[in-house]
């Protein structure tokens, strides 16, 4: 009767060597804060795309700039904003507050207008980037950490059998099938990081372009008015 060799998942996973298994558990949390991070990030961005949609069709659907920011102002208070109406927020602040002052040119009220919006569009960009250079590490850096197992356990394996009289393929298969595992774990790590990372970055990079549009287009709007 002959004796079977056990290549189950989680025989060779629990017969690995102590450093092998320590990449397997490196390259399982990765895997793990990574899909965090990709629901995440869909959550923000979907919630941040919605968002800037409603604002614009509020934005210029209003014919009152000042009632608008004090609905707005009243809700940031409350709530908190981000987006769209974080920069309208930021921009008229600093036009109400420098327009009130006796003796201040309109070339230096725009400049604190800018200021103020460049400000919090930069912060709303650092937002939307949060978290992406980390997908971008885990889908560059998890394949040569699973390989980097998986040489280990090979090598480990082949120095087994060459203190053996007799070579059989019963005492490599395991080392070498636990050292695979390795790799398989290491591309299950990378392949949603970098599929997510090159989503949300093209994501990212349209909603930063309607960020910065909509802060031209009121920033023109703004200057219009300062020179009424």
């Amino acid at each position: 009767m002959g004796t079977g060799i056990d290549l189950s998942i989680l025989h060779l996973v629990l017969g690995a060597s102590p450093l092998v298994q320590g990449v397997m558990l490196i390259l399982l949390g990765a895997s793990l804060l990574s899909w965090t991070v990709i629901f995440s990030k869909l959550r923000l961005v979907r919630r941040a795309s919605r968002n800037a949609e409603q604002f614009e069709k509020t934005f210029w659907s209003s014919t009152d700039l000042s009632a608008l920011y004090a609905r707005i102002a009243k809700a940031q208070r409350q709530h908190g904003d981000n987006g769209l109406e974080a920069i309208f927020e930021a921009g008229f602040r600093e036009f109400a507050r420098l327009r009130k002052e006796e003796n201040i040119a309109a070339v230096t009220i725009m400049e604190g207008v800018q200021r103020g919006m460049r400000i919090a569009l930069n912060r709303e960009n650092e937002a939307l980037d949060l978290h992406l250079p980390f997908l971008a590490t885990v889908g560059s850096t998890s394949p040569y950490i699973g390989l980097f197992g998986t040489v280990w356990g090979i090598m480990n394996s082949f120095r087994a059998l060459g203190g053996a009289k007799q070579a059989t393929l019963g005492m490599v298969a395991p080392g070498i099938a636990e050292a695979l595992i390795a790799t398989a774990i290491g591309l299950f790590a990378a392949i949603p990081a970098v599929i997510g990372y090159n989503r949300f970055i093209s994501d990212v990079d349209r909603l930063s372009a309607r960020y910065q549009a909509f802060t031209d287009e009121f920033f023109n709007i703004l200057q219009r008015q300062v020179h009424k």
